[in-house]
């Protein structure tokens, strides 16, 4: 069944507004999505229902706070079809999540003369903690290249490159820059056979993609609940129980321990060993209720409405004649391409672009989107415009973004 985009909408308080007297369209989902209201009065009813902090207090609302935090976990871990809520660590978003595996269990076992293998297509947050680490440690990191043209992982180069035995292998489920989708139980499979841990950078997939960490077989996956439909500062690592328990903590404090003394401590079972202090608990509950939402609507109906919606904007782009970055075609897009498009208009900065849009109603992307050597060194661009689509959004919203490229020419005198 369809989505009826009209109908979705109502959900959506902050989309029945207007900017410059017109309809807003949100075109900005691959940075954060917007919330429901199922969410907004989720968040809002555990403040004025049951605020209290979670396993410290014995009376009744510190308890409902504490079953609800806890149940939003199982939803999660239900989401991915990860074994169980003890496999699911909270955290404040993706980039927490990556640094947590980096300073705890690459930290442990990354040692003088290792390699850690990623893409050129990465985020920063996927980039910058294992710089760090591989500086700290005395390690190597290299970089996978992508294909000309449509900007796919190098597959060949890929095979050659774990052909080095590197120790860990992080790359991104789904490109906030170049949408395309990686064959992520491929590239676990092939990584582990070099004898490589795997981490997944999950924050453009779960919002859109049906994930199974199970199927995938990756050892560390990440994402984030505000571009979910969640609230912000609340993230997601999933990690295999096994490793789990056998990495330290890198953070310690309150909840995080089974003992104190004078002369050291113990740590709590998964996954609190990882909370230390006071939870974000209306961010877990909030969470909750986005994956509650997302379900209700379908994770498959979703990817299919995206996959429309996608189709029908490379489609007026190629009118258009504007350059758009990664898989570009029909052919290309049915397995390769998220709902990611990222472009130039030739003449115009991309800066000047989102602001002609925004005075059109339009919030779109600009910018080098957190990933500077992607779209500097690879794309050889010092930014790009992006729109990203999300449940919410229909050929109107494109056809308004696409009718906003001729005022974009105009008003800078670009032919």
């Amino acid at each position: 069944m369809e989505l009826d985009v009209s109908e979705v909408r109502k959900d959506f308080p902050i989309l029945g507004t207007k900017r410059s007297g017109k309809r807003l369209v949100y075109l900005d989902s691959a940075a954060t999505s917007q919330k429901p209201s199922s969410v907004i009065d989720a968040v809002g009813y555990y403040y004025r229902n049951y605020n209290a902090n979670i396993h410290r207090g014995l009376y009744g609302i510190a308890e409902k706070a504490t079953e609800a935090y806890t149940d939003s976990k199982r939803l999660v871990a239900k989401l991915i079809n990860a074994e169980s809520y003890r496999n699911i660590v909270y955290v404040r978003n993706t980039t927490e999540a990556i640094n947590l595996v980096a300073l705890s269990w690459a930290n442990a076992n990354i040692k003088k003369g290792d390699t850690i293998l990623i893409t050129q297509m990465e985020h920063h947050s996927n980039i910058v903690p294992w710089q760090l680490l591989a500086k700290r440690k005395g390690a190597k990191l290299d970089y996978v290249g992508l294909t000309k043209g449509n900007m796919l992982v190098d597959m060949d180069n890929y095979r050659e490159k774990l052909g080095n035995n590197p120790r860990l292998v992080a790359f991104t489920h789904v490109s906030n820059v170049l949408g395309v989708i990686n064959d992520a139980k491929l590239m676990s499979s092939l990584a582990h056979k070099s004898g490589a841990k795997v981490l997944v950078d999950g924050a453009q997939s779960v919002p859109h993609l049906s994930v199974d960490v199970k199927d995938i077989d990756c050892d560390f996956f990440a994402f984030s609940g505000h571009k979910m439909l969640g609230p912000a500062g609340i993230g997601v690592l999933y990690g295999k129980e096994e490793l789990l328990e056998e990495m330290p903590p890198i953070f310690g404090g309150g909840d995080m321990i089974r003992s104190v003394s004078f002369d050291g401590s113990t740590w709590n079972e998964l996954p609190w060993k990882f909370e230390a202090g006071t939870a974000n608990v209306e961010g877990g509950i909030g969470l909750g209720a986005a994956v509650e939402y997302l379900n209700n609507v379908g994770i498959p109906r979703i990817r299919e409405h995206e996959k429309k919606i996608t189709r029908y904007a490379l489609s007026k782009l190629a009118e258009e004649k504007v350059s758009v970055y990664g898989p570009g075609s029909v052919k290309d897009f049915e397995s390769k391409k998220a709902g990611v498009l990222s472009f130039n208009i030739k003449g115009a900065h991309p800066h000047d672009v989102a602001s002609i849009f925004d005075s059109e109603g339009i919030c779109i992307r600009a910018g080098h989107h957190c990933a500077m050597p992607l779209v500097n060194k690879v794309i050889g661009e010092p930014a790009a415009a992006r729109m990203s689509f999300y449940l919410y959004n229909d050929e109107e919203d494109v056809d308004r973004a696409v009718s906003t490229i001729s005022k974009v020419r105009k008003i800078l005198h670009i032919s």
